[in-house]
């Protein structure tokens, strides 16, 4: 742990109000952040709330930089998990925090850096930051700069670190899958970090291309909830504040399509699954295409799954076509089960996976042609 956090203490103070300021999440590039990302830096999907920001997919986080011997973080947020980084060691962890200000004091008088990351997945509640607050005698720092690398990840549970600290495959207790998860040690997470990026973790548990696991709530898949900031608000359109541009794209959808049998009353055959997936995630890539540009890297994914290798198969297809049009910026990486415990709740890749699923994306990037 670095010296400046060694004498860190942390607590939390209930009811507190977020720093005055006037909406800030829909400023373009050249504009001046205001309310709480005017001194936080953020690559989340985040909607203005006021003077906060509202969000709520996983891996969020949230970056500044102060001065003196505390800071305090404003948080509304009664269901979800966060990690409290000063200069880069974890100093606390806040389990369901509420409405409330945490301070960390007593570090070492001087400049300091602050992180605060969302932790667990909550695709139907919302959470809210109020921005980064100076102990007395200190003073918030202007935020730090956006990094130039920037990679979008798109995937299921696997994408958002599902369990991944459990210590047990068996999950029943409520709340114990929120409690074990933490995609800041997901392996996007943790690839975007060994290569200096911004990054989002834009990941659904249990959704598929076109079919959910076991079939579960028909009529939706992840792509009925891709375009949100806010993934349980129907109708909600997260707004590019024009400072999102990813070179990467790394897509895992596919675990849940295919990985349960079909259910009677299921409007697919097989044969069908397969040929509505390979459809629908040829129009998902028009619209990553649309929307990040020709330049950008796409990365179609899939991984061993021991009872059929239609995911695999489809997935490989699906590049091959679109190699085949002329896009030859969409890659297929497959990763097998080698070394991997799969150790997480109800037999998801555990934080151990995650390592190794990083380290073989990081050398599976490295030989790809990016413009970054």
């Amino acid at each position: 742990m670095p010296a400046a956090a060694h004498a860190a203490t942390s607590a939390t103070t209930s009811a507190a109000s977020p720093p005055a300021g006037p909406e800030t999440a829909g400023r373009r590039p050249g504009q001046a952040a205001t309310g709480a990302l005017a001194t936080a830096h953020t690559a989340g999907r985040v909607e203005a709330a006021g003077r906060s920001v509202r969000y709520s997919w996983p891996g969020v986080y949230f970056e500044g930089r102060f001065r003196g011997t505390g800071v305090g973080i404003v948080l509304d947020d009664a269901v979800n998990d966060y990690d409290v980084q000063i200069d880069g060691a974890t100093v606390a962890t806040l389990v369901t925090p509420g409405r409330t200000t945490h301070w960390v004091r007593n570090l070492r008088n001087g400049v300091h850096t602050v992180r605060l990351v969302k932790r667990s997945e909550s695709p139907w509640a919302v959470g809210e930051f109020g921005g980064f607050v100076a102990a007395p005698g200190g003073a918030i720092l202007p935020r730090p700069a956006d990094r130039r690398r920037q990679i979008e990840f798109i995937g299921d549970s696997y994408t958002a670190g599902y369990g991944n600290m459990s210590g047990t495959r068996d999950c029943p207790a409520p709340g114990q899958i929120d409690r074990t998860t933490n995609a800041d040690v997901s392996f996007g997470a943790l690839t975007a970090r060994g290569l200096g990026a911004d990054y989002q973790i834009n990941a659904f548990s249990g959704r598929g291309v076109v079919r959910n696991y076991n079939g579960i709530e028909p009529g939706t898949d992840y792509r009925t909830y891709y375009d949100r900031a806010l993934i349980g608000v129907p109708g909600d359109v997260w707004k590019n504040p024009g400072t999102w541009h990813p070179q990467l794209i790394v897509i895992g959808l596919g675990i849940n399509d295919f990985s349960t049998t079909i259910n009677p009353g299921e409007p697919w055959t097989p044969e069908t699954l397969v040929a509505a997936y390979k459809s629908a995630y040829h129009g998902f890539i028009d619209k990553l295409r649309s929307r990040y540009g020709k330049q950008a890297m796409i990365v179609v994914s899939a991984t061993y799954m021991s009872n059929t290798t239609a995911f695999a198969d489809a997935a490989r297809q699906i590049v091959q076509d679109r190699n085949r049009r002329g896009d030859d910026r969409v890659r297929y990486w497959y990763y097998d089960n080698t070394d991997l415990d799969y150790g997480g709740c109800d037999w998801h890749p555990s934080a151990h996976d995650h390592k190794i699923i990083s380290r073989r994306l990081g050398d599976f990037i490295a030989t790809l042609p990016l413009r970054w």
